[in-house]
């Protein structure tokens, strides 16, 4: 079996991801040796605003280089980062998700106190559009300031004073051992989260067949079909880095595939919402007629509204 170099980010919660598919794969065969390679992305090295670089795909355009030139053997990524408008790299292929961990946004204040009972003007750090859309609309008496970086930079920089409350994902805190710096969690109705949200990818060559059929024995079913899903959806609106999408796939108590999405302009003043229903063995389907069903409502124009 071979000898497995995993690309990887160089942050904190990037590094655990790797090492936690490293040791599951070795788990999978003790013939199989896994090494880390850190690469530093474009995304990780600008701290402006992500849509001058092109988005959230900054993050994987430098992993994708090295997976193409034989230079890695296997990425790992937050899915969320993987942009959905554009097709995965020629040679590139998911080789499987690892089981969704949790989907919400938590809020952590530097005073201990919930949102809603923040002062008005209290500044809350966020530089993704999903979240600071829908922090305007459920609580317009907030400042949202941008805040880059990973979530231990962002935790300083609420430490330093420099915000009263940040946003960040309740997988992400976890998977840093920062958990216990949550305020509240966000309810999914007030805070739909990023498509994507809380799973791991896994992507090899496609021709890597060993890799390939390795990792695939990590492949979670169910966390496949609502990343299918969902990101079926995310293409058919062809939204960007600065559009704001949210929504999220689950599985009904009868085995029922369902998926949630919603549109916003950018100071969620308006917003669109589909909800429907699928079977489980056509989850793209269901993706591609939610959003159509955006579309219908006019989701078109909000998202070219936010391209600038």
């Amino acid at each position: 079996m071979p000898h497995v170099r995993i690309g990887t980010r160089a942050s904190p919660m990037a590094l655990h991801q790797a090492e936690q598919v490293g040791a599951a794969l070795e788990a999978l065969n003790p013939t199989v040796t896994t090494e880390l390679i850190k690469i530093t992305t474009s995304g990780d090295q600008w701290m402006g605003d992500l849509a001058k670089l092109g988005g959230k795909g900054a993050f994987v355009r430098a992993i994708d280089r090295n997976l193409l030139d034989g230079s890695v053997d296997l990425a790992v990524h937050c899915l969320k980062d993987i942009p959905g408008e554009v097709p995965v790299p020629e040679g590139l292929t998911f080789a499987g998700y690892l089981p969704r961990e949790n989907i919400h946004d938590a809020v952590i204040s530097r005073t201990g106190d919930p949102l809603a009972e923040l002062p008005p003007g209290a500044v809350i750090g966020t530089s993704a559009v999903r979240r600071a859309a829908q922090l305007r609309l459920h609580y317009p008496g907030v400042v949202i300031k941008p805040l880059r970086g990973n979530v231990n930079t962002r935790l300083m920089r609420l430490d330093e004073g420099h915000f009263d409350a940040i946003v960040a994902a309740v997988a992400g805190l976890y998977r840093v051992d920062e958990a216990e710096r949550i305020t509240e969690i966000l309810p999914l109705r007030t805070m739909c989260p990023a498509i994507g949200a809380g799973i791991i990818a896994l992507q090899c060559r496609a021709t890597d067949t060993a890799v390939r059929a390795l990792s695939a024995r990590l492949n979670d079913a169910e966390t496949d079909r609502h990343a299918t899903a969902e990101r079926a959806m995310l293409h058919a609106l062809q939204g960007h880095c600065n559009s704001p999408i949210a929504g999220y796939a689950s599985t009904e108590p009868d085995g029922k595939l369902a998926l949630r999405a919603k549109v916003f302009s950018l100071d969620g003043s308006q917003w669109l919402d589909s909800h429907h229903w699928g079977v489980p063995e056509d989850p793209a389907a269901l993706g591609y007629f939610v959003g159509a069903d955006l579309l219908r409502q006019g989701a078109r124009a909000l998202i070219d509204a936010t391209r600038h």
